[in-house]
């Protein structure tokens, strides 16, 4: 006859099993390391073409919107690209799909806040208001993996909150932005893959 802590045994272990189908937890932590690495260079390749004497004339202009639009987009689909393989890969390694219930939740509760604050930013920007960028990228961005962390690793819930905060500071102080906009897609990155990767990769791998 089986005791009662053989059925609360039981009943945690598929209740767990229940809450791990509906959680995505294949992300890749040298994936975050490597967006942060990409961040960083757009952030410096812009402040360089910021700072060259041949475009100080433009500040402000239309060539500046459109190269920081360009850098924010290159640095975004290349980011994309390496998310996505580096899951694959890691998945596949474990046996898993990387389309699955927990995935499809996490990238729907992301998507939310993450397109409609996109939309909104470009529509400031559109209207010659370049100083919300940096504060509404770190923000909707932060909101957006606040709003996923209940499908996937606790730890994106933390990196939100910090986004969200440097993103408040970037606010309050606009002549920073590029700054808290590397520190926030940059560094705050590649501590958050280090870290993932060491705790849930490297392990695993031991």
């Amino acid at each position: 006859m089986k005791t009662t802590e053989n059925y609360l045994a039981e009943i945690k272990e598929i209740r767990k099993m229940m809450e791990d189908s509906s959680r995505f937890l294949s992300l890749s932590g040298l994936s975050g390391i490597l967006i942060g690495i990409y961040a960083l260079a757009g952030a410096i390749i812009f402040y360089l073409k910021m700072t060259a004497p041949q475009t100080m004339e433009y500040r402000g202009s239309t060539e500046v919107i459109s190269l920081m639009l360009f850098i924010a987009v290159t640095v975004l689909v290349v980011s994309l690209i390496t998310v996505v393989l580096l899951t694959y890969k890691r998945a596949s390694k474990a046996g898993k799909k990387i389309w699955n219930p927990g995935s499809r939740l996490m990238l729907i509760n992301l998507a939310i806040p993450l397109v409609s604050g996109g939309l909104l930013i470009l529509i400031f920007i559109f209207n010659g208001v370049s100083e919300i960028v940096a504060p509404g990228c770190l923000i909707f961005y932060g909101l957006a993996l606040v709003n996923a962390a209940k499908f996937t690793r606790q730890e994106i819930f933390y990196l939100g909150i910090f986004q969200v905060s440097l993103g408040i500071l970037a606010a309050l102080i606009p002549a920073w932005g590029l700054l808290f906009w590397a520190l926030g897609f940059g560094l705050m990155h590649i501590i958050y893959g280090t870290l993932m990767y060491f705790r849930y990769e490297h392990s695993s791998k031991n």
